[in-house]
């Protein structure tokens, strides 16, 4: 059979180009250099995910507690006050109380389990005790100024399951993922004070509990967050001055 290049040579030419396609298009796509590949997401698109702390075996159907609203102190409270038909209030310390005025804003840091392993109910209390804080009202922890127990807490800690208070005859009981710690505002300090005690106490219990500290939307604390948060509360005290010099003229 005698070569015939005018069939030859294109037939070539198209075999060519068509194996040029296939490996151009017809194998996997390859990222390019910066490109994250598609993840499944667990919630619907648009939506942020947030991390989920606990584990439902540990802690059955009590959810997150959730300091960030007001609401949740008084439901806090009145649960372990016991206001209940006999209004008994019990032997629980009262210090720590807060005295009667509104709360204008709730400042809150967490303190998580690394792990999946919960923190443990004896473990907690040792370190709370450790930083300097004395359990009392609503049966959690709180910062107290020394001479002056009356104006209030500085900053409170609680377990970050509900009903949030630590039951001390159960305590080897206790399993959580992590603790809440909060300051309501205003306080017996200015707040920007008040946030420097309770930043290095939130730091020294992640320690003690090899545990790690989130800011309000259970991210790490960085220090991006951190100049942020003493920004708000800096401006904070300057507007309570203000409100507090303005009737004086």
């Amino acid at each position: 059979m005698e070569w015939n290049a005018s069939v030859g040579i294109p037939l070539i030419i198209l075999g060519a180009i068509v194996l040029l396609l296939i490996y151009l298009f017809g194998g996997p796509k390859k990222l390019e250099q910066g490109e994250r590949r598609p993840q499944r997401r667990t919630a619907s698109d648009g939506e942020r995910v947030e991390p989920t702390f606990g584990d439902p075996e540990v802690t059955p159907a009590q959810g997150e507690l959730d300091v960030s609203l007001a609401g949740e102190l008084d439901r806090l409270g009145a649960a372990v006050a016991g206001r209940d038909a006999d209004g008994a209030r019990g032997a629980r310390p009262s210090h720590g109380a807060r005295p009667d005025r509104a709360i204008e804003r709730i400042v809150t840091l967490f303190v998580a389990s690394r792990t999946d392993e919960p923190l443990a109910g004896p473990d907690i209390v040792v370190a709370a005790e450790k930083a300097g804080l004395e359990f009392g009202d609503m049966g959690i922890f709180h910062r107290l100024v020394l001479g002056k127990k009356a104006d209030g807490p500085v900053f409170s800690l609680a377990n970050m399951v509900k009903p949030g208070h630590f039951d001390m005859a159960r305590l080897d009981d206790v399993r959580t993922p992590g603790v809440t710690l909060f300051m309501t505002l205003p306080g017996p300090l200015p707040a920007l004070d008040a946030w420097e005690m309770l930043l290095p106490t939130a730091q020294r219990l992640a320690e003690l509990l090899d545990a790690q500290v989130l800011d309000e939307g259970r991210n790490a604390l960085g220090r991006q967050r951190i100049a942020h948060i003493r920004d708000e509360l800096r401006a904070w005290d300057r507007q309570q001055e203000r409100q507090q010099i303005r009737p004086g003229r």
